[in-house]
């Protein structure tokens, strides 16, 4: 039996008053998704538990089968996981993003324009993070570069107790409220007040507004994590495994777990990535020897956050294709084989951020085609099949059995 997760970060939604009241999700043109939901089981799941911010770090691990009340430690530190950065007991991680605010002369009235920087590419943000690091690369800090915009800042010591806000919360809004506060808000506020003088004139940006893109002029620090201790996946569930995804997050649980990391060209994290590309690698590792694939696709969330319903619902019909890639390798190839198809959190466009709401969930046996009268797949024809499961992390059991 193969087993496969088609993710896609962010799909599901709120209707949109200025599209007939319809969802993303039902605005995507999804054929295969709603063939398959005809002879699969619909429903809603619940991937942010209560007391649990709705990020894609704790609705992941629920949705891979780790419970995040015993294994939630932070986001940064699963991202550190994926760059490669060696972690300690007593190591504490924040998440650097590479920002564009606006350019008022006191850094707490300035607006958080852009959480990516425009999307900034990774060679550009390298230079830049090699700029700072210059100044911040001291005891007790280290300052490490990552993917694009996504960058990692470790305190080599036991000093939790920040109070940070992730940027694309707080995309349009001036940022003076919310500022690091708590044990090292003051130190963490005066490095990003540092690196926007740091930035403000590197030839990177120069260069950036010359061109018309946003300038990445200054860092945010968010996510704040400790080093985390995942069982293996093998461990708990007996299947070899691999994840396939263009974001350190996903690639660092995968690590963390014990399961392959599956590298695709082209793979950008963003409405342009290399999907194709994915459904591809995905079959291969399958018909090599891997028992389940983990594929994750950012692009619906990435364009949520942003407030492009264009992109966003381009993005869920491109999942779909890749559903239909995946499932068309494996019967070829005569397989036996589950899929489950999900978002992992909401991303509504008016929002721009994520919520905790459930999410429709699609979970199909090709040994077993019975369906629970869906006739879609999307969040409401999920919700009127009447079936809710409280715990996201309970799942993988129940697809892996």
């Amino acid at each position: 039996m193969k087993y496969v997760v088609i993710l896609g970060d962010g799909m599901a939604g709120y209707p949109l008053p200025a599209h007939g009241m319809r969802t993303c999700m039902q605005l995507a043109r999804t054929p295969f998704f709603d063939e398959l939901a005809k002879k699969s089981t619909v429903g809603l799941v619940k991937t942010v538990p209560a007391g649990f911010s709705p990020g894609s770090d704790v609705a992941n691990l629920s949705v891979m089968g780790y419970d995040p009340q015993l294994y939630y430690t932070g986001r940064s530190p699963l991202e550190a996981a994926s760059i490669g950065i060696p972690l300690t007991g007593d190591d504490v991680t924040f998440r650097c993003n590479l920002v564009t605010l606006s350019e008022e002369e006191a850094y707490a009235d300035r607006t958080m324009i852009d959480y990516s920087a425009g999307e900034i590419s990774t060679a550009e943000a390298s230079e830049l993070i090699g700029a700072l690091q210059a100044e911040f690369d001291k005891p007790p800090f280290r300052l490490y570069a990552g993917i694009s915009y996504r960058h990692c800042l470790v305190l080599h010591e036991k000093r939790t107790g920040s109070i940070l806000t992730p940027p694309h919360d707080i995309t349009g809004k001036p940022v003076r409220e919310f500022l690091p506060k708590g044990t090292m808000g003051e130190v963490l506020k005066n490095m990003m007040e540092r690196s926007a003088r740091i930035l403000k004139d590197h030839p990177v940006n120069r260069r950036r507004r010359a061109e018309g893109k946003r300038p990445a002029n200054s860092v945010w620090f968010w996510g704040e994590g400790t080093k985390p201790d995942l069982r293996p996946f093998f461990e708990l569930y007996g299947k070899k495994g691999a994840v396939i995804s263009a974001v350190d997050l996903i690639k660092g649980i995968g690590i963390l777990a014990g399961l392959d990391v599956i590298e695709v060209a082209g793979a950008t994290g963003n409405w342009d990535t290399n999907f194709a590309g994915k459904a591809d690698a995905a079959i291969k590792a399958l018909l090599a020897g891997k028992d389940f694939v983990y594929v994750h696709m950012e692009a619906p969330d990435e364009c949520g956050h942003h407030g492009d319903v264009e992109k966003k619902v381009y993005s869920i019909e491109q999942v779909d294709m890749v559903a239909r890639c995946v499932f068309d390798g494996l019967r070829e190839a005569g397989e036996v084989f589950a899929m489950l198809i999900l978002p992992d959190h909401p991303t509504p466009i008016e929002k721009m951020t994520h919520t905790s709401d459930p999410v429709p969930f699609l979970l199909y046996r090709s040994d077993e085609e019975k369906g629970n009268g869906a006739t879609c797949f999307d969040e409401d024809e999920a919700a009127k099949r009447g079936l809710f499961l409280p715990r996201a992390c309970e799942l993988m059991g129940a697809f892996l059995r």
